[in-house]
Parts: C-alpha cells; sequence; structure tokens
C-alpha cells in the first residue's frame, strides 16, 4: 500500500509541471501572434479580433474651434486587456505624425468580456486650410497599445491645426474608458 502515496505525489507533481505557465500570458516569444487565454488572465487585445467604429463625431466647424471623435471598440473574440492608449497615425499627402495622449488622463487597466466594448475620444482644434502649420489630413491609423499593426479610416473632420514644433498637431487622445462612461 506504500505505492498509493508516491504515485499520487508523483501524479500531483506532473500535474503541476504540465500547468505552469511562468509567462503570465504571452510573452511575446509565441511566434503564432495568437491572444493566448489561460485560465482566468486575459491576453492583450489584438487589433484583428475587434470591431473599431470612428464616430459620429463633433466636427470642429471652424478654423480654432475644437472637434471631438469617439472611437469604440468592440471585442469580437475572447476575453482580453486592454491598458494605455491606443496608437494614432495620421497622414496628410506624403506627410504623417502621431496624435499624443492626453498628458492630464491616467490610464486604466480594462478586460473585455466577448462582444465588451471600450472606448476613447480624439479632441482637436481646426486648422486654417493653407496656413503652414495646419494639415490636411486624409487617413487615421488606429492601432491597439503594444502593437504596430493598425486599421485606417478616412479622416473626414476638416484640416488640423498643427502647434509648436513642424508636424506636431493641436490633437490629443483620451485612454481607453469602459464603453458608456
Amino acid at each position: 500500500m506504500r505505492a498509493l502515496p508516491i504515485a499520487v505525489t508523483v501524479l500531483a507533481a506532473a500535474l503541476a509541471l504540465t500547468s505552469c505557465d511562468s509567462s503570465g500570458g504571452d510573452s511575446g516569444g509565441n511566434s503564432d501572434g495568437g491572444n493566448k487565454t489561460t485560465g482566468t488572465s486575459s491576453g492583450t487585445c489584438k487589433i484583428d479580433q475587434v470591431g473599431i467604429q470612428v464616430g459620429p463625431a463633433n466636427a470642429a466647424p471652424a478654423a480654432g474651434d475644437t472637434g471631438n471623435v469617439p472611437v469604440t471598440i468592440t471585442n469580437r473574440g475572447s476575453k482580453c486587456l486592454l491598458e494605455g492608449f491606443p496608437g494614432l497615425e495620421v497622414q496628410a499627402g506624403g506627410t504623417s505624425t502621431d496624435i499624443v495622449a492626453d498628458k492630464a488622463a491616467k490610464p486604466q487597466k480594462l478586460t473585455l468580456a466577448a462582444n465588451g466594448t471600450a472606448s476613447f475620444t480624439i479632441s482637436y482644434v481646426r486648422g486654417k486650410a493653407g496656413d503652414a502649420k495646419t494639415l490636411d489630413l486624409k487617413t487615421l491609423k488606429i492601432s491597439l497599445p503594444g502593437a504596430t499593426a493598425a486599421q485606417d479610416f478616412t479622416w473626414s473632420y476638416g484640416p488640423v491645426a498643427g502647434k509648436g514644433r513642424a508636424g506636431e498637431l493641436d490633437a490629443s487622445v483620451t485612454p481607453f474608458q469602459p464603453a458608456g462612461d
């Protein structure tokens, strides 16, 4: 009967070793690029597993006015995590620049269930057409935190004013928030 306790101990040790995942999720060494979910932990949300709706916007009607463009993210995959700010690149002809994070905002960690939603807002100052500091934006590229893959959208809210240094826009983006907040 001594064999039974040893067999149980060996079985328990084997199960413990096979269930270990010291990385806490996808450590970047996983070349499948998938959204790995283990137990109750959530992997980072992936751009190809979310739906993105841009607008409807409160567009700035005239130069100097401020406009706001809400963006809603809907998780179409399994539970995942959003933390930080979205990546936003805008293009005007051959020029591209980033929309920076709102310096006063503090990002929070959000877990999105399947079909869960989160949102963020782009605020901008409309520029004067033809002004040297104004960019007549055509394309908005949205990426999720920690990723380079992006989805492209048409920017139809008018030119955006520049400020300070060349290529710096008078625009910012809020962190992700639970939708409806």
